[in-house]
């Protein structure tokens, strides 16, 4: 299987579990609404990522899906609430309209809601061994210090004098958090020793800052109808970024630079860690 099939391969295992994963108590409406953002396909890269990471150490990447789908959860949760009026207010997500567009701004807060808490809900019902560490990782990297950390710099910098160090703090909570957390939870719920768990956590960083260096440069010349979003708001709205610090040039260095790092920190993997190096060197080429 090349790495193409192998990423199809997991992407298709982990939407047919989230496909049927059943949300129960939640008024019908509700339901609607986190399914509606939940299914509305995407790359599923984080998921992914964790059940990769997870086989990488030797682990049951069946036993690992309710942590793959808790990360898919949290992703759609901060997507909904990222498009809100009040925060980048966008109208269009993967090709279709957003949640709040659909269902009004007071259900589409509600749904990012309930995906969060029960993204924790089935991470600890799934009596994992592991599940209380990878929970931590994963939750940790959502939270005040890591995902909305980076959001909240995001959005109260608007506007501001372009600063280097503050977009990679930006991107490191953004965007980084949640790309670290599926390598250090996978290779955790594979009982990995802590210097791979470590190696994971170096690859994650590398590869979430180059994500986020790449999509600042589609932002700027990205295909709409591929991205599935509208494009250039970026730059309309004032946002930190990293092409605005840099210029476009040296910011696809910097993406080649993060990717080299993330490729050098899966050395303690040796071969086995084949499918993630060719995954971190497509992110430079990547159209959406």
């Amino acid at each position: 299987m090349n790495d193409k099939e192998m990423l199809n391969a997991y992407k298709t295992r982990l939407e047919d579990y989230l496909d049927k994963l059943p949300i129960t108590g939640a008024p019908e409406q509700l339901r609607e609404a986190m399914r509606y953002s939940l299914l509305n396909g995407g790359k599923r890269l984080r998921g992914c990522l964790l059940l990769a990471a997870c086989e990488l150490g030797g682990g049951d990447a069946e036993a690992a899906l309710p942590f793959a789908a808790a990360l898919e959860m949290i992703h759609a949760y901060s997507l909904i609430h990222d498009d809100l009026p009040a925060m980048d207010n966008d109208t269009m997500r993967r090709g279709k309209p957003t949640n709040h567009v659909v269902f009004g701004e007071a259900l589409a807060i509600l749904a990012g809601d309930a995906l969060l808490t029960h993204a924790v809900e089935i991470m600890a019902a799934s009596g994992h061994p592991k599940a209380f560490h990878a929970m931590g990782e994963i939750i940790r990297a959502a939270g005040v210090g890591g995902m909305l950390a980076g959001q909240t710099l995001d959005v109260m910098n608007e506007g501001a004098e372009p600063d280097i160090a503050l977009v990679k703090e930006i991107h490191k909570g953004k965007t980084a958090a949640l790309l670290t957390a599926p390598l250090t939870a996978g290779l955790i719920l594979a009982g990995a020793e802590e210097r791979l768990v470590e190696a994971g956590r170096a690859y994650g960083f590398h590869l979430g800052m180059a994500f986020q260096i790449v999509d600042d440069l589609l932002d700027l010349e990205g295909d709409p109808a591929l991205m599935g979003k509208t494009l250039g708001k970026d730059q309309e709205e004032g946002k930190l970024t990293w092409p605005a610090c840099v210029g476009v040039e040296l910011a696809r260095k910097d993406a080649e630079t993060h990717i080299h790092q993330a490729v050098e920190a899966l050395a303690p993997f040796g071969e086995k860690a084949a499918f993630l190096r060719a995954l971190a060197l497509s992110t430079l080429h990547r159209a959406q």
